[in-house]
């Protein structure tokens, strides 16, 4: 990964060039086409993220622009994202911005879309062999860094010792959840040669799903004898159906559970002492440098961006934009609030009132 100096906004972030073709005052994509944008999230079950953040800031930065656009969600099923996609393209699309279910079906889709003439992005996970011209996402080996730094430190407060720790990892044809495994076993795997801890139970999602992931963990204690004393969860959704086992367990709060995402739920389990830590990803500064360049290309400009991401399929080197995450432990639960990602409101309701105010959140 080569990186360049990344600012964490996306003014000044990008470099446009070329000139946009215009006629009657209004700007038209290549070619004279009407620009317009596709977007294709995920699901909403493997995280809160894509329905309360990514959609509103995207359409809020397209709406602000002018620019036309559609943003679906495919809901976990891979024919419904091909459907989806190509419904946009024979609607008009001239750029297409996916977060692909997995790197096959995502290939299809960017394959498809090169082919007609439309531009394409990667956002938030790279397509693996993709095609498409930009990737848009954080450094999410830097996230996996943070959660096992984040492990470590909530250990160390608990005071364990020789440690027992189970890795709940993200779905396994998700490459981001690859990048962040790399992160956290860069600071866990030294602790297992140390002997200063002992690796535990290891497993991946399918698919993120939450359900299977209480199952898994569940599983996971029983195998052990209940001797598990930290979970490394790959996101809030793993971490609470983790909590949630533990509750049934009477081990919550004693047991340290890691996160990603900084949901609601996710720092309400924090306030609560039943989650040790997540990962704030400020998805406004993403979809706005998604937004950036999807109406560039939408327009017919193109754009420079300082950063390349390889692709470990193809070999090729992905012009990218990588933002820089935030761990998030009870004592700065507040400085996702200031940022306006979540609400005070929703986060402190009813018995989360007092503990907000306890963290300074009023």
């Amino acid at each position: 990964m080569r990186r360049g100096i990344l600012s964490l906004t996306a003014v000044g972030l990008l470099t446009v060039g070329g000139v946009a073709a215009c006629g009657d005052g209004e700007d038209t994509g290549p070619g004279g086409a009407t620009p317009k944008i596709g977007v294709i999230l995920p699901d909403s079950a493997s995280s809160a993220r894509w329905e309360t953040a990514d959609r509103k800031f995207l359409a809020a930065a397209f709406d602000a622009a002018g620019i036309a656009h559609d943003i679906q969600n495919a809901q976990g099923d891979k024919a419904a994202f091909q459907t989806i996609a190509d419904q946009m393209i024979t609607n008009g699309a001239t750029v297409l911005m996916i977060v692909n279910l997995d790197s096959g079906t995502g290939k299809a889709v960017l394959d498809k879309a090169k082919s007609q003439g439309v531009a394409t992005i990667d956002y938030d996970r790279l397509t693996l062999g993709g095609s498409a011209q930009y990737y848009v996402s954080f450094d999410n080996e830097v996230v996996g860094k943070q959660q096992g730094e984040g492990l470590v430190k909530c250990l160390a407060d608990k005071g364990a010792q020789n440690p027992v720790v189970a890795e709940l990892n993200g779905s396994p044809t998700d490459n981001n959840a690859t990048l962040f495994k790399n992160g956290y076993d860069s600071v866990l795997d030294p602790k297992y040669d140390s002997k200063e801890y002992t690796k535990g139970p290891d497993q991946s999602v399918p698919e993120w799903n939450n359900t299977q992931a209480g199952t898994i963990f569940e599983q996971m204690l029983t195998s052990t004898g209940g001797k598990i004393d930290g979970v490394l969860a790959a996101n809030d959704g793993l971490g609470n159906a983790v909590i949630s086992v533990l509750k049934k367990n009477n081990l919550n709060g004693k047991v340290p559970v890691t996160g990603q995402d900084a949901t609601v739920q996710g720092l309400q389990n924090i306030l609560a002492g039943d989650q040790c830590m997540t990962v704030y990803k400020a998805i406004k500064q993403e979809a706005d440098a998604a937004a950036e360049l999807a109406i560039a290309l939408a327009k017919g400009e193109t754009s420079n961006v300082e950063t390349t991401v390889k692709d470990p399929e193809s070999g090729r080197d992905v012009p990218s934009v990588l933002l820089t995450p935030k761990a998030i432990f009870k004592e700065n639960v507040k400085d996702v609030v200031d940022d306006g990602y979540v609400t005070q409101a929703e986060l402190c309701a009813g018995e989360f009132a007092a503990r907000c105010a306890e963290v300074g959140i009023s």
